[in-house]
């Protein structure tokens, strides 16, 4: 699903009918902020386990399921990309109390979950610390693109 602009963008001239020479240009961003002290393995299963609760939220950061040419079907996936950054810890917590203070869908994941096996433990791990006292190590946001930047102000692409 495309937003209003994204469908004047990629929308022919006078036809009607989606230009595919036109690159899609989205208003929204979904972002991942990743703590730049993680091993390689923990960046990908934070990521994996923060981008995961943010199709449940917005719904529409999800496309149209996937049909390969023997009509086997595959699950839809986000409709755009997802950019990884990362900074130090500081970097987090200030972006996630600016996500906080914007009322943006966002998602957490903390040191802690790391030693947890299973969601009910770790709801539990994030029920028993405040929310100033998180020791972040992960955090997702969807949004308007120019707040999901100034959410993020501080943080470097993930290299």
């Amino acid at each position: 699903m495309r937003t209003e602009n994204e469908n004047k963008a990629g929308a022919g001239v006078g036809t009607g009918a989606p230009d595919e020479s036109v690159p899609v240009r989205f208003d929204t961003k979904i972002a991942v902020l990743l703590r730049d002290d993680l091993e390689t393995w923990q960046r990908l299963n934070v990521t994996a386990f923060l981008v995961s609760g943010l199709g449940t939220a917005s719904p529409e950061v999800v496309g149209e399921p996937y049909v390969d040419a023997d009509d086997t079907a595959y699950l839809p996936m986000f409709r755009q990309p997802v950019l990884v950054f990362e900074g130090t810890k500081e970097t987090l917590t200030v972006a996630h109390g600016r996500a906080l203070s914007r009322s943006m869908p966002r998602a957490v994941f903390t040191s802690d979950l790391f030693s947890t096996g299973n969601d009910r433990d770790n709801r539990a791990a994030v029920r028993a610390v405040r929310k100033g006292r998180l020791d972040l190590v992960g955090m997702a946001v969807y949004g308007p693109r120019n707040a999901v930047d100034k959410v993020l102000k501080g943080a470097r692409m993930h290299s």
